[in-house]
């Protein structure tokens, strides 16, 4: 396009207008999401955790509150007629323009994008309308607040306990420490211990992001330490102790640990952030293996996540050949699960009819799927991107797969062409079904009695989130590469609070204890732990380490117990990463020893 064409092109004021509107409505979003992590700061300083944990859900449905706003407010003010396909490819133009400086014009392309997509049909999805691949570069930019992205400390200069103590406090939390000089101490032995004999060298530095990061009961200092060309991440959890007081809970330095704690399994991130992308490369920088779309949807940014994803998926597609089969493992009553081999997710689909005695609808089972997307995740539940009329090449799909698709849920499947439209479906990391993983382990003991332990702990860790999964089969869970037990099948999943857990009652007659159906009565939500080893012990193997670790699972008291501290408002501790690695807040002379981790490349070399 020439120079001189350029100009007469923008020439519609219902293009510019409507172009003013959409990013308005994005800097109301961001406006507001923003607010919301600041207030994060606010519920931690007062062990507000309630208040935090509402605050976290409530920001979730914020981006599809202002798109919602921005298509009414579009459908009000034109008429179709008015918006044709010259308005739109000018519309586009001047949305460019007008984010020239912004802070944020990675998540407003999105934004236009969500708003353009509620409109315009699928036939004008390619990058003329919108935004298919990214405009405006977002390297360098600069933030318009006198606070940076991150800050520069220089031990050399004053030492590392100053440095240390001077990073605490330089985040200035209106609360008081317990005793932050015993803490530093702490968190200094373990990085004394991480240097090893490595000599400090002249650039010796330590960069720590701006702002904390603020999630559940917990606060989380992130950094980086250089070393000459040597970089180490790290993470410092601030949690509060007994007395309300903080206390600087462990370091985090081993690169698998810190991507455990911005794993997919965990709620998101409040952060407070004029210039998200920059965070998002800070933290690439300690996880590289780590995509951009995890990043930004761990900070929160769900829906920038999945526009990535879905960029990083259509590449896939150009750069693979293999096909679209149906997923590995036992299939399911309620989701057609299916997977491309060489990439690592699932794609799920709710069938259209479900067998006895399965009793569900497809919004139910959407309904479940929303609670966990708003729903602490402790670490135990995937968490699933969703898509609507998405198109996958007909080539790609084996005739199997496809016959499947047409049989369990023709409603959702559409042949256009060359395409194969699937009108709602879900997207999950994929993980080893723990139904396999512990075949494979039989001849393992060490190994099997770990997935034990873990699946035992996965229960455990959705039982203080206040989560019953309703169907506890290992093939409803799943093993990640980190070796964790994570749940993924939520069409069952209830509130503790909801269920009543049960002991079976005591047959009155010989005939009440051999019938084959039960003497007593059972409602609709009543559960019965004693009842779980039938189904789940059947491997003695697996019998042995399950009584050894988890037998109060079997037992009702176990979950009545738990039930009535969700009821009395109690908000337990979920800790993303060890126990062993916790630092002891009585004395520090005994710091435990630590394996210090491969250190990370420079910055050149990644």
């Amino acid at each position: 396009m020439t120079q001189a064409a350029f100009p007469k092109l923008l020439r519609s004021q219902i293009a510019f207008d409507i172009a003013r509107t959409i990013r308005d409505g994005f800097d109301k979003h961001y406006r507001l999401f923003r607010a919301t992590s600041q207030q994060a700061r606010q519920f931690f300083e007062r062990g507000a955790w309630a208040e935090a944990q509402a605050a976290a859900r409530a920001r979730i449905d914020f981006y599809d509150q202002r798109v919602q706003e921005c298509v009414q407010q579009l459908e009000d003010e034109y008429e179709p007629a008015d918006l044709t396909d010259e308005v739109w490819r000018e519309l586009k133009l001047h949305y460019i323009g007008m984010l020239s400086d912004h802070k944020q014009p990675e998540l407003a392309e999105t934004f236009f994008n969500s708003v353009c997509c509620n409109i315009l049909h699928r036939r004008y999805f390619h990058n003329e309308f919108i935004f298919v691949r990214p405009v405006v570069s977002t390297e360098y930019i600069e933030t318009a607040e006198p606070r940076p992205t991150y800050r520069v400390y220089y031990p050399a200069a004053d030492g590392l306990h100053f440095t240390l103590k001077r990073i605490i406090t330089n985040f200035q939390l209106e609360a008081s420490f317990a005793n932050l000089t015993r803490d530093v101490e702490q968190v200094e032995a373990r990085l004394q211990a991480l240097y090893g004999d490595a000599r400090i060298e002249p650039n010796h530095q330590i960069h720590v992001l701006s702002s904390l990061f603020f999630r559940n009961k917990g606060a989380y200092i992130v950094g980086k330490i250089i070393n000459g060309n040597r970089v180490y991440p790290f993470v410092v959890p601030i949690l509060h102790n007994r007395s309300g007081q903080l206390i600087l809970d462990t370091v985090l330095f081993d690169p698998e640990q810190i991507a455990v704690l911005f794993s997919f399994t965990r709620a998101y991130f409040l952060v407070d952030m004029e210039v998200p992308s920059a965070y998002v490369q800070f933290l690439r920088t300690l996880m590289p293996r780590k995509p951009r779309s995890e990043i930004y949807t761990i900070l929160g940014l769900q829906k920038q996540g999945k526009a990535l994803f879905y960029r990083d998926f259509l590449q896939h597609l150009k750069h693979s050949s293999d096909l679209f089969d149906i997923a590995p493992g036992i299939r399911g009553l309620v989701m057609l699960v299916f997977a491309l081999p060489s990439f690592p997710y699932v794609f799920k689909v709710i069938k259209d009819f479900y067998p006895p005695p399965k009793e569900t609808t497809r919004a139910l089972v959407k309904e479940k799927y929303l609670l966990v997307k708003h729903h602490d995740r402790v670490g135990r539940m995937a968490d699933t991107l969703e898509y609507s009329n998405v198109a996958f090449p007909r080539s790609r799909f084996k005739d199997e797969l496809l016959a499947e698709l047409k049989q369990f849920a023709p409603s959702l499947i559409e042949e256009e062409g060359d395409q194969i439209i699937i009108k709602h479906l879900y997207i999950e990391r994929r993980m080893v079904p723990l139904n396999l993983w512990l075949s494979e382990k039989e001849n393992d003991d060490a190994q099997l009695e770990h997935g034990v332990l873990e699946y035992g702990n996965a229960i455990k860790e959705l039982v203080a989130a206040n989560i019953f999964p309703g169907d506890m089969l290992y093939k409803n869970f799943g093993v990640t590469r980190h070796q964790r037990v994570v749940f993924y099948d939520y069409d069952e999943i209830e509130y503790i609070t909801d269920c009543q857990f049960r002991a079976i009652p005591e047959a009155r007659t010989e005939e009440e204890e051999m019938a084959s159906e039960p003497w007593y009565p059972i409602g609709k939500h009543d559960v019965f732990p004693e009842q779980f080893g039938s189904f789940l012990l059947g491997n003695p193997k697996i019998r042995q380490y399950f009584l050894k670790h988890h037998a109060d699972l079997l037992t009702p008291e176990y979950w009545q117990a738990r039930k009535q501290r969700i009821q009395a408002g109690e908000v337990e501790d979920v800790y993303p990463y060890p126990q062993h690695m916790r630092f002891s807040h009585k004395q520090t002379s005994n710091t435990p020893a630590v394996t210090p981790p491969p250190f990370m490349e420079t910055f050149e070399n990644e």
